[in-house]
């Protein structure tokens, strides 16, 4: 069973986090702030860490800094009532994995833990992953795949291990940006899913859409084709998929508050902070995310997610 580890000062807020996660499954710890989750850490590694940003003795981001300096493999969600993209920024550079505005917690939490749990467990579908290798040049193609796309995922995670590329919670955010680009090249790309159909509910029309293009041409057919290239400088990721397409030039500024709070716009800014370099072709097909191995960061433009 996944096991939570839950910094939260507000008893109110707690009660509810708690509840959430123990009917979704998971094995709950709680901690009224950071340093007592810290100590609880230490004593009994948990495998996700999910953390309120205002708390006293130690907050959030102090809260997150140690965890990765002491246990670099543990992924961290911030939890803000701010819901501001400076917090969301902080958050990120200080090693979050992820973070989710409260007023949007009843609708991102489980779905954003399932993905985190969904990439530490082994993956089960390496042996089908195997099968969509179409170079020696690590080049493969995919279908509308979820499972596979997690267990393409899953190989890329090892692969940047391998390289050293960075300490084990680096690898897990470079890993999440590659999720973020690949499933938006399935869902907007090749399904032609708009992200509008998961704003103010459950999301379970796009879901239920996604499904249904799946089994239906010209959707079905369509494939994702991502090229990962190495070199002593950096690590290339380029994922083209074959839907129609749109044009780059009116993507919304993910850095706006008001679009970071949509599922769209909180994809772009994990994308933005976890890639040194992010751009996209002109038709909207294609992204390409760029990790430098001894630079600065620099974000060149946005792909929608």
């Amino acid at each position: 069973m996944t096991r939570i580890q839950v910094a939260e000062d507000s008893p109110t807020q707690a009660v509810e986090i708690e509840f959430l996660l123990q009917e979704a499954g998971y094995d709950v710890a709680m901690a009224g702030n950071g340093q007592q989750a810290l100590e609880t850490i230490r004593e009994s590694r948990p495998d996700i860490v999910l953390t309120d940003l205002h708390m006293p003795e130690m907050n959030g981001l102090q809260l997150i800094e140690a965890v990765r300096k002491e246990f670099a493999g543990i992924p961290v969600i911030m939890m803000t009532a701010d819901g501001t993209e400076e917090i969301a920024a902080r958050a990120l550079n200080a090693g979050a994995s992820s973070y989710i505005p409260k007023r949007m917690l009843e609708r991102d939490l489980l779905p954003t833990l399932s993905d985190m749990v969904g990439m530490l467990r082994s993956r089960k579908n390496r042996d089908r992953l195997t099968s969509t290798v179409v170079s020696s040049d690590i080049t493969y193609q995919l279908p509308n795949d979820h499972e596979l796309a997690n267990a393409l995922i899953g190989r890329l995670e090892e692969q940047l291990s391998e390289l050293n590329v960075a300490d084990a919670t680096g690898v897990f955010r470079i890993a999440l940006g590659i999720k973020e680009a690949l499933m938006n090249a399935i869902d907007h790309g090749n399904l032609e899913l708009n992200s509008k159909l998961r704003e103010g509910g459950s999301g379970e029309g796009y879901r239920e859409l996604g499904s249904e293009r799946m089994k239906k041409e010209p959707y079905a057919s369509r494939r994702v084709t991502v090229r990962a290239s190495f070199t002593d400088d950096e690590i290339r990721y380029v994922i083209a998929d074959q839907g129609s397409g749109f044009d780059p030039s009116t993507l919304p500024n993910p850095l706006d508050p008001e679009n970071l709070l949509r599922p769209h716009g909180r994809g772009l800014m994990l994308i933005q902070n976890f890639m040194d370099s992010v751009s996209h072709n002109r038709n909207g097909t294609e992204i390409t995310m760029v990790k430098r191995r001894h630079s600065t960061r620099q974000v060149d433009d946005h792909k929608h997610s």
